[in-house]
């Protein structure tokens, strides 16, 4: 019986993260209802599970618009969740190279069995270079390991200036918060998915892509983040 009532409860709560993932999600596109996360959610008591969440302190609804807002405990949990769930999708990516379905399909069982906890959740983070966003171009959520940039687990992904002359290397994202120089970066072929080969570090990084040599400052080469191959 204690074991039922244990396996109910997760149940509950795995129902109640898939809530507050879709408040987050939809917050993201400006489209955050009580009537839309009703309809979006595939849950038959997602009606149930909103007010829950409200009684609880999650979350705030203007009964007028109906639109959705977090308070603070809600918004903590939330981001937790989707930061859980964008990391694995970045560790399935890069790591294991699966395709969108399958690495949508995995980032959840990892997502709800909670296999990745905290500190799993940084060490990959760390790993991977502290990504700003999913494969998707989604935003994860600053974790504390980003804030403290920790190099104690060798990152998978680095930088281009990390690169030692005449390696080769993914570009894996770009975290120039410039829309211009991401403009320029695209115009010239450097965007998610290019080989590179780095054939020059003085006075400016040279780079190969294709058939094509291309000379980067250093800011420029430093915002490229790239893993080997």
């Amino acid at each position: 019986m204690d074991y039922q009532k244990s396996k109910e409860q997760r149940l509950e709560e795995d129902r109640v993260d898939e809530i507050l993932e879709l408040i987050w999600t939809l917050i993201e596109d400006g489209e955050a209802t009580a009537d839309k996360i009703i309809k979006r959610s595939e849950d038959p008591q997602a009606a149930r599970l909103l007010n829950d969440i409200e009684s609880k302190g999650l979350i705030s609804t203007d009964h007028g618009s109906g639109g959705v807002a977090f308070k603070e405990t809600g918004e903590r949990m939330a981001g937790e969740i989707i930061r859980r769930h964008r990391i694995a999708e970045r560790l399935l990516s890069e790591v294991f190279e699966l395709d969108d379905r399958q690495i949508e399909d995995h980032a959840c069982e990892l997502e709800h069995t909670h296999v990745l906890g905290q500190v799993v959740v940084d060490s990959i983070c760390t790993f991977l270079g502290h990504p700003p966003t999913c494969p998707h171009g989604k935003a994860i959520p600053r974790g504390e390991c980003c804030k403290k940039f920790s190099q104690e687990v060798k990152p998978l992904v680095g930088s281009l200036t990390d690169l030692h002359i005449g390696e080769e290397a993914k570009i894996v994202f770009i975290s120039s918060k410039y829309h211009a120089r991401l403009d320029r970066l695209s115009s010239l072929g450097i965007i998610p998915g290019s080989v590179i080969r780095l054939h020059q570090k003085q006075p400016t990084y040279v780079i190969r892509i294709g058939e094509t040599e291309l000379a980067l400052d250093k800011d420029l080469a430093k915002e490229i983040f790239v893993k080997k191959v």
